[in-house]
């Protein structure tokens, strides 16, 4: 099938982007195109107008301070791989970008595209949710900054309204001796994952986050302490897999034995991944 017809506009600036979002009940944004291409060839989305974003310098950008670092929407997945973008994460956003879906999606697909799609398989879902991002929001009353905690509100859904579009996502710097694991567990590379796991342990600045992914809705926070782990003291080699499996079980329910053994072991991938990295 062939996308039903469209008008398509072009904007150079944010504040352009959101004038052309207000001229239609029936707008998309378009960056990378990844999941809105099929979409609009299926006819499942019949928009009047496609923005298009790519050439907003503002929304590749890329920001580090002592306290933050900040990321433009419009970065692609590629750019974060190749290290084109300084990065502050002691190789941890290289290592997620890399296992993205394929080359050639990679080079066009945007971290906000990925964000604003909240598609609960998506790999950057979990990794910001493990980062305790911040989505960077414009819209037409202005700007405003959300947690991804609660800006993800179920599968596929979000807070964003009418007329708004993400900027970028912030995420507080790591320290020295923070290490970062990541897993995820699929039939067979570029595939949809089955299971996804993110570990960020920063003990220097009291940060301890681990976070299950592919939960056919928002990424789960575990808590630490029944892990065996804690925000001020060293990574331990092993977490306590009773306490895993209990919390697990308990935030989803309806999760089979596969399902909760599967994500038990991408906890423990990620844990291992974390553990190969010298900062």
């Amino acid at each position: 099938m062939k996308p039903a017809a469209f008008e398509y506009e072009r904007a150079y600036t944010v504040d352009e982007a959101l004038v052309l979002l207000s001229q239609s009940t029936d707008a998309r944004l378009l960056a990378g195109g990844q999941t809105l291409g099929p979409m609009l060839n299926l006819r499942l989305v019949q928009p009047q107008l496609l923005v298009d974003i790519t050439r907003i310098k503002a929304l590749v950008r890329s920001e580090i301070n002592a306290n933050t670092v900040t990321l433009g929407a419009c970065v692609s997945h590629a750019a974060i791989e190749d290290a084109r973008m300084p990065d502050a994460t002691h190789g941890f956003l290289p290592r997620v970008a890399s296992g993205i879906a394929y080359r050639a999606v990679r080079n066009r697909g945007t971290i906000g595209g990925s964000l604003a799609n909240a598609d609960p398989t998506a790999d950057w879902l979990s990794c910001f949710t493990a980062l305790e991002a911040q989505i960077l929001i414009s819209g037409p009353k202005g700007g405003r900054t959300s947690s991804i905690d609660k800006f993800v509100t179920g599968a596929m859904e979000t807070t964003l309204e009418a007329g708004e579009m993400i900027n970028g996502v912030r995420f507080p710097t790591l320290s020295k001796g923070a290490r970062c694991g990541y897993a995820k567990i699929s039939r067979k590379p570029g595939e949809f994952a089955d299971a996804i796991a993110a570990i960020v342990h920063d003990p220097d600045n009291g940060r301890c986050r681990v976070v299950v992914g592919t939960t056919n809705g928002v990424p789960r926070q575990l808590a630490i302490d029944p892990l065996a782990l804690s925000a001020s003291a060293p990574l331990p080699q092993k977490l306590n897999s009773g306490a895993v499996r209990e919390q697990l079980a308990r935030h989803l329910p309806a999760t089979d034995v596969y399902g909760l053994n599967i994500q038990c072991a991408v906890i423990e991938r990620a844990l291992a991944n974390a553990h190969q990295i010298t900062s």
